[in-house]
């Protein structure tokens, strides 16, 4: 695999698991939140100034960049700067990367950070083409942080 690639999906699955922590039931410890928070920051800062030629790629780094500076609680006061140049990448790649699965991540982890009715829209529409068919895990999963953004819009909109 190659190593970008590998680095990024490093990345998202980092980041899945630090958005996660605790809800398996298991305790939080500080020291390991921390730790985790920091390497999480480290990971994300080493891949920002990386790129691809390769769409699928591309848009693996893109999601891996946004995942990771959404999970993480640091910020040496540059992290919107980052997401914002990351967020202008993934549109430069959206209209190019075919529907699939990657293509849904990407939109929805974009969707919760902009709230762009057009992007949910296509996720919509993506996941209709599932049809019926047996999900997979990764697929159970987009689905489920999709309903999770969209019951839970805050800080989008305001409570009275």
């Amino acid at each position: 695999m190659n190593s970008l690639l590998s680095r990024a999906l490093e990345l998202q699955h980092a980041a899945h698991e630090l958005m996660y922590l605790g809800m398996d039931g298991e305790p939080i410890y500080s020291d390991t939140f921390c730790r985790l928070n920091k390497e999480l920051l480290v990971k994300s800062d080493s891949l920002f100034s990386s790129q691809s030629s390769n769409i699928e790629e591309e848009a693996n780094l893109c999601l891996a960049l946004l995942m990771g500076y959404n999970a993480t609680i640091y910020d040496y006061g540059d992290k919107g700067q980052k997401k914002q140049a990351v967020l202008d990448r993934i549109y430069n790649i959206l209209e190019k990367l075919p529907d699939s699965l990657l293509k849904v991540r990407l939109l929805t982890y974009t969707y919760g950070e902009v709230y762009d009715e057009s992007m949910l829209q296509q996720v919509h529409a993506i996941m209709t083409q599932w049809g019926n068919s047996t999900l997979s895990s990764e697929q159970i999963d987009i689905i489920e942080v999709l309903k999770n953004i969209e019951e839970n819009p805050y800080p989008c909109h305001y409570i009275d």
